[in-house]
């Protein structure tokens, strides 16, 4: 099999694990790897070296949504004043050091890589059902953290991620939605 993903990619960011990783064990401690986007953050890595659609997928899964409202958050902070929500607030704090605040930028960076990567690999199906199964590990036994079933919350879950994926679905091959079948089908 040839190699999808070219070397300097995973070289480039495995030299930024090696930066981040040492770096927030020590100045935030090792249960700072247990947030989700940390999570990502490293399993992307691994994602990129095994070029692997599965934990690519899994990992966009887990936090894009999360990592692009983060951004919001940043940008809108820093280019507009606005604070959109406090999950990057910790960036405009001058008692964080400079080093550990311009790492965090990797919440910019990841986003784009998972979406480059599940471009050039492909969404792998069963990534929802393994990332749903490794969240679940990691809040119920590594964070112990209660769980109950709340039906009106699923629900909505579920109405927003079909709304999302069908419209996704549709914004991107609207275009071809309009095309006679044996013109595309020429093409190919």
């Amino acid at each position: 099999m040839d190699a999808q993903i070219d070397l300097w990619i995973k070289i480039a960011y495995t030299a930024l694990l090696a930066v981040i990783v040492p770096t927030y064990a020590v100045w935030w401690g090792w249960k700072n790897f247990l947030w989700f986007s940390d999570i990502a953050l490293i399993t992307t890595g691994v994602a990129l070296w095994l070029e692997s659609p599965l934990l690519a997928s899994m990992m966009a899964l887990a936090v894009l949504v999360p990592e692009l409202v983060w951004c919001a958050s940043y940008f809108g902070r820093l280019l507009f004043g606005i604070r959109v929500t406090d999950l990057a607030g910790y960036m405009f704090d001058p008692r964080k050091p400079l080093l550990v605040r311009a790492l965090s930028l990797f919440h910019v960076v990841l986003p784009v890589v998972l979406l480059w990567m599940l471009h050039e690999l492909g969404y792998d199906r069963r990534a929802l059902v393994y990332q749903t199964l490794l969240a679940w590990i990691v809040l119920r036994f590594v964070l112990e953290t209660p769980w109950s079933l709340e039906p009106g919350t699923l629900a909505a879950g579920v109405a927003v991620s079909v709304a999302l994926a069908v419209g996704v679905g549709l914004g991107t091959t609207f275009r071809l939605l309009g095309v006679k079948p044996l013109a595309v089908m020429r093409r190919e």
